[in-house]
């Protein structure tokens, strides 16, 4: 598949379908180069497009992680829906300060608009992630439903997912589904330190944008979520994930278990086996809403 204006940098042939991995110059992170991957199913074509569903990946991650270990390739070639994995962050913006912290920076964009001056030329994930990809792609004639969209990550990715779904005023996405999510950022370090830096407004900047437990407290419309985390988590243990909060404010606004499924998974950690092991759940999940 040739897609005009990007740099296809690599291409396997994955579950008779097409993974590739593309690069182009991205307008919402300042000019930088952006790579991101793309499966497209075996089926696929411009008489038959297929919806997508959009994997966000976690702290420190890159656009690779979740297309190598998450095994969501093999159930989604089988539903017939492609698979988009952006990167995690701008690359190479040379800012002050983006290289110091694994957990701040580079690879650590939070996919949130940053309003930072600082930050806020090249720390755009929401902007790339939401309308820049699928822009850049629709205009390229990939043979993918754009109105059939849903979304779903981990951990940071899993915070982006959720907070894009609930926060997106024209309901883009039909689903979203998340594994051990920063489920309530602003009262976790994590998003402490990210929102009081990206931020111009902080931690109350960010309640009404980035968090998914207040943005699910003040929901009114029908939603289709499924968490899963595991008790076993570290990153649980150490109060960065409160997945607790996020399903107390879901139930108090007045989302029972079908709209707003939270699953505690006994022993499982944070990394990809767990992921891996619950995967071919999420990709169902989604496809009964982008099927339908």
């Amino acid at each position: 598949m040739s897609i005009p204006n990007l740099e296809k940098v690599s291409s396997n042939k994955a579950f008779e379908g097409e993974l590739s991995k593309y690069r182009f110059k991205s307008a919402a992170l300042g000019g930088l180069n952006a790579n991101f991957n793309l499966f497209v199913p075996a089926d696929a074509s411009n008489s038959n497009k297929v919806p997508v569903l959009v994997y966000l990946s976690g702290l420190t991650c890159t656009e690779d992680n979740g297309t190598q270990k998450g095994s969501f390739i093999g159930p989604a070639a089988s539903q017939g829906i492609a698979l988009l994995f952006p990167d995690t962050s701008p690359r190479g913006a040379g800012i002050e300060g983006e290289d110091d912290d694994w957990d701040f920076g580079t690879g650590a964009g939070f996919y949130l608009n940053a309003t930072n001056p600082k930050w806020a030329t090249h720390y755009n994930m929401y902007t790339h992630v939401s309308m820049e990809l699928p822009q850049v792609l629709e205009a390229a004639g990939v043979p993918i439903d754009f109105n059939r969209q849903s979304i779903f990550g981990h951990s940071m990715g899993g915070h982006g997912a959720l907070t894009m779904y609930l926060s997106s005023s024209t309901k883009q996405y039909r689903s979203a589904s998340a594994f051990a999510p920063i489920s309530n950022p602003v009262e976790a370090p994590w998003g402490k330190k990210a929102f009081t830096n990206y931020l111009q407004g902080g931690i109350e900047e960010a309640k009404g944008k980035y968090d998914a437990t207040e943005l699910i407290s003040k929901h009114k419309d029908p939603v289709h979520i499924l968490v899963d985390w595991g008790t076993g988590d570290q990153f649980y243990k150490d109060g960065q994930l409160l997945p607790e909060n996020f399903l107390k404010a879901a139930r108090d606004a007045g989302y029972d278990e079908v709209q707003v499924r939270v699953r505690s998974q006994p022993g499982y950690d944070h990394s990809y086996y767990f992921m891996s092991t619950f995967a071919s759940d999420h990709i169902h999940f989604h496809a009964n809403f982008l099927k339908a």
